[in-house]
């Protein structure tokens, strides 16, 4: 989907560079200006098929997130990634549909534009920070900590009755250290970083037969990984909750104009090719 933003853009800027580039005022007498100018039928398609790819672009992913629209047909993921795609395209088109010329409402609707598309790219990277199920739904910090509860119980109980390894694994899992075991003193053993290698070699120590090593190894490595997700699930929705202050006040801002827009232009008789 970059690829094809990039390779539309590039196209857009070459095709229409010797008319983007000329001044303003000397652009009327340039051979194309009835074509690349803002009512001309190419500047104007832009701005259609721009306009309609936001629109449906905004309208899809609000019905699918709000009301599981097309639920099982779409990954909310997949979906998210297609919202971004025509978001970020379209806006590039309208661009074009402006000749680079702003002012009044018309600048209003750029910057508001360009605010949406600049916070929906940061919206994105913490999307994607979020733990999320196989079909894309946000989890819940209670079903991670579920999970993560889960995780230490079968660990037990692979553990079985030693407590010293069950105290030096958990520790392990829990904190991402355990305690020296070189230390045999009664003091409170020096703890240190270490490693699943280190771990390995624990439970060889151990007398730990292979198949149950790789088993516990596993279970660390999903209850470190949920430890690692439920720190960001909590970080990401504190981040998430800021990051709708500013993308949504500027994409009512955007569409209103738009609309506005759409409407002053019907009033005064424009027509594209129909």
């Amino acid at each position: 989907m970059v690829f094809t933003v990039l390779v539309v853009t590039l196209y857009l800027s070459y095709i229409g560079y010797d008319y983007y580039s000329n001044p303003l005022e000397e652009r009327f007498y340039h051979p194309q200006h009835e074509w690349f100018k803002p009512s001309g039928a190419f500047g104007h398609g832009l701005g259609i098929v721009g306009s309609l790819m936001i629109l449906f672009g905004v309208s899809i992913y609000i019905l699918r997130k709000r009301y599981n629209f097309l639920s099982r047909q779409i990954r909310l993921k997949y979906l998210l990634e297609f919202h971004i795609f025509l978001c970020t395209l379209g806006p590039i088109l309208i661009l074009f549909h402006t000749a680079f010329k702003f002012g009044g409402i018309v600048s209003i609707a750029f910057w508001s534009m360009v605010a949406v598309v600049f916070s929906g790219v940061i919206g994105r990277f913490v999307y994607i920070q979020i733990p999320r199920t196989i079909e894309g739904r946000e989890l819940t910090l209670n079903e991670v900590k579920n999970m993560k509860e889960h995780i230490s119980n079968v660990l037990r109980q692979t553990l079985g009755m030693d407590n010293e390894l069950n105290r030096l694994i958990l520790s392990f899992a829990g904190n991402g250290d355990i305690p020296d075991l070189k230390s045999q003193s009664t003091a409170a053993p020096e703890r240190k970083s270490t490693s699943i290698g280190a771990i390995r070699r624990i439970l060889k120590n151990k007398k730990i037969d292979r198949p149950h090593r790789n088993k516990i190894i596993r279970l660390i490595r999903e209850e470190i990984s949920l430890s690692g997700k439920i720190k960001r699930l909590q970080r990401m929705q504190q981040l998430f909750k800021y990051w709708h202050v500013a993308h949504l006040p500027f994409a009512i801002i955007m569409l209103i104009i738009l609309i506005v827009h759409v409407a002053v232009t019907l009033s005064f008789g424009y027509k594209w090719i129909f």
